[in-house]
């Protein structure tokens, strides 16, 4: 059905420091393999930084995706918004904190109140449904007293002729 929204998606990679000083990553996403614990949490930070961009590069904004964030009660920022506009693709991660990103389908209206956001893409519009042709007739010009063209055929210029393109220019002021 033409119009229908599916609902946003979210992965959420976030790094999780333990009592042994060793460092983990998840994900949101079930079927990801993680590396196992490690006490490098400079490269543990890499590959979760590595691993968020590898599903925004595999992922891009539905245009049909209804917001993420409005079915996650707006958690993502504080003051409530009225979902609306395109769809976007977009990362969200402070790097103050620097332990959790989160890769969304938003609305517009949604991120402009995320603080520390990338949009990684915008939903394209969904190229409308073809039509069948209907079979073009010879279309018969009616021909007007003096000469003249009817105004259906002036619409419709000679391919071989073209009105040359001018820059606009303005006026110089005479003074």
């Amino acid at each position: 059905m033409p119009g229908s929204r599916v609902p946003g998606r979210t992965w959420t990679v976030r790094l999780t420091g333990h009592a042994d000083y060793t460092v983990s990553v998840t994900c949101s996403t079930a079927a990801c393999r993680m590396p196992p614990r490690s006490k490098d949490s400079a490269s543990m930070r890499r590959f979760a930084a590595e691993h968020v961009k590898a599903h925004g590069r595999l992922a891009d904004a539905r245009p049909n995706a209804a917001c993420s964030c409005g079915s996650a009660q707006c958690a993502l920022h504080e003051s409530r918004v009225h979902c609306a506009g395109t769809s976007l693709l977009v990362l969200v991660h402070n790097p103050a904190v620097g332990q959790v990103w989160t890769l969304a389908e938003i609305c517009q209206a949604c991120a402009r109140h995320i603080p520390h956001l990338a949009v990684l893409a915008t939903a394209k519009p969904a190229l409308p449904t073809p039509v069948t042709p209907v079979p073009e007739q010879a279309a018969q010009r009616a021909a007007v007293p003096g000469g003249f063209s009817s105004p259906e055929a002036a619409s419709d210029p000679s391919p071989g002729r073209r009105r040359a393109h001018r820059p606009y220019r303005p006026r110089r002021s005479r003074g």
